[in-house]
């Protein structure tokens, strides 16, 4: 009974390897090709659970979504004889697993297959196309020229190839530093004459300005002076008719601003006589000069 039951276990065994082993599971982003002895049998391209014979069946996934290739920058020279540094990128799946098993196999061989290939089609569009072209008006079109050559070479190895494109399209180093010298150049020229046209302009504005400034001045000390002159002629024919009218009150009124103008409260210091005609309304309210004593004139001379 123990020797049955190691039996029934051992055969249970055996068979949950040879179930195990004939089992395999294709994923929804997967695509399988089943080999017998290295060779073909067939290619499963819906997801499930499928089954091959144990120890004579292996299986290869391989990717069913879109894969990238990198591509190394290469230098090109267009047809207007300017060169140019290319770095290039491709998108491509398998479409034909059988295919691509036989001649490539592994997805590590697409690099070194399908590299040169897009770097050839590359060289060839570009360097049929000028420098303009390639960089700004007409890329599009030179980059589905290239996919078209490179998918008419990609099909025998059973691949699609979805896209190329361009990542960037720059000068040589050399070239880029001559180019930048010379746009540099430019932008200091046109700076400097931009300055020297900047620096006219203040010279113009700031003589103009002081043409109006001289101008403005000397009309303003012209009015001046004429207002000054009429009010001067004003003030001295105000005076004249005071004069006219009351000689005695024009006196005491001109002697009362000599002696606010004369007799400061600051520091006035005069070395008068008493008896001087300054000081005669001091001595008299009707401003009579006193007359100056005996001997005093004899003396002065």
């Amino acid at each position: 009974m123990r020797a049955f039951l190691a039996l029934l276990v051992i055969c249970a065994g055996l068979a949950a390897v040879a179930i195990y082993s004939s089992a395999f599971i294709v994923h929804q982003n997967e695509q399988a090709l089943v080999l017998r002895f290295g060779e073909p049998k067939r290619v499963v391209t819906d997801p499930g659970l499928n089954w091959k014979v144990p120890l004579v069946d292996t299986v290869e996934i391989y990717d069913k979504r879109i894969l990238d290739l990198d591509s190394q920058p290469q230098e090109v020279t267009a047809s207007d004889q300017k060169r140019l540094v290319v770095d290039s990128f491709a998108r491509y799946r398998i479409v034909d697993p059988l295919k691509f098993y036989q001649t490539l196999r592994y997805e590590d061989a697409v690099r070194s297959r399908l590299g040169p290939i897009i770097d050839s089609a590359m060289r060839r569009v570009l360097g049929a196309s000028t420098f303009q072209d390639v960089v700004r008006d007409k890329r599009e079109d030179l980059m589905k020229r290239i996919l078209a050559q490179v998918n008419k070479e990609g099909d025998d190895f059973g691949l699609q190839v979805v896209d190329v494109r361009i990542k960037r399209a720059d000068l040589p180093e050399q070239n880029s530093k001559s180019v930048f010298e010379r746009m540099r150049a430019e932008r200091q020229r046109e700076a400097a004459e931009f300055r020297a046209q900047g620096t006219a302009e203040a010279n113009r504005i700031r003589a103009t300005a002081d043409r109006e400034a001289t101008v403005i001045e000397a009309e303003a000390t012209r009015k001046g002076e004429e207002l000054r002159g009429a009010g001067d002629a004003d003030r001295n024919k105000i005076y004249a008719e005071a004069y006219t009218k009351d000689p005695e009150f024009f006196q005491f009124y001109r002697s009362m601003q000599a002696y606010e103008r004369g007799l400061k409260s600051a520091d006035t210091r005069l070395l008068l006589s008493p008896d001087s005609p300054f000081f005669k309304y001091f001595s008299d309210p009707h401003g009579s000069t006193p007359a100056p004593p005996a001997g005093t004139g004899a003396a002065q001379r």
